[in-house]
């Protein structure tokens, strides 16, 4: 099992709990380890609507309604693509929280051989943050620069919740 801070997940779970709120998640470069760590919390059942990867323009378009000329011209890697799948997995899955998030973890041509991440949060149909996460260390594996991606959206995630 990955390390996720599970102190961290069980205070996110106890408050979609205590407001009765439901999340579903949008990933891409972390192809699914938020999920992951969603499904792990004690009582998921009762908040956890969902989750899907999609890896690439068409899947994004399809199942989340990204726009795919935009998404195109940054190899769907942006602020807007990311606040687009968490508004697009709220409504896919009917939660009141979405969360989505679009990157890289591994240096390639596309990025500048740089590894960073957009992520999005959204609640209710509006996006109350957007953010990009950069990674430094170009030597980390790319499950550690996922896990790092991963830690910081839920960290992000927690902060929304108890604001």
């Amino acid at each position: 099992m990955l390390p996720f801070d599970q102190k961290l997940l069980s205070e996110i779970g106890k408050e979609l709990l205590k407001n009765e709120q439901t999340i579903a998640v949008a990933e891409s470069v972390t192809t699914g380890m938020i999920q992951q760590a969603m499904g792990s919390i004690k009582d998921a059942m009762q908040f956890y609507q969902g989750g899907i990867t999609t890896y690439n323009i068409p899947q994004k378009f399809r199942h989340l309604g990204v726009e795919p000329i935009a998404a195109e011209k940054c190899n769907a890697v942006s602020g807007a693509v990311a606040s687009q799948m968490a508004l697009g997995v709220s409504a896919l899955f009917g939660s009141h929280w979405g969360i989505g998030i679009t990157g890289y973890a591994s240096p390639v041509p596309e990025s500048g051989n740089r590894l960073f991440a957009y992520f999005a949060i959204a609640f209710r149909k509006k996006v109350l943050a957007e953010k990009i996460l950069h990674h430094r260390k170009k030597t980390d594996s790319v499950a550690d620069v996922q896990l790092t991606y991963v830690n910081a959206v839920l960290a992000a995630l927690h902060k929304v919740l108890s604001s």
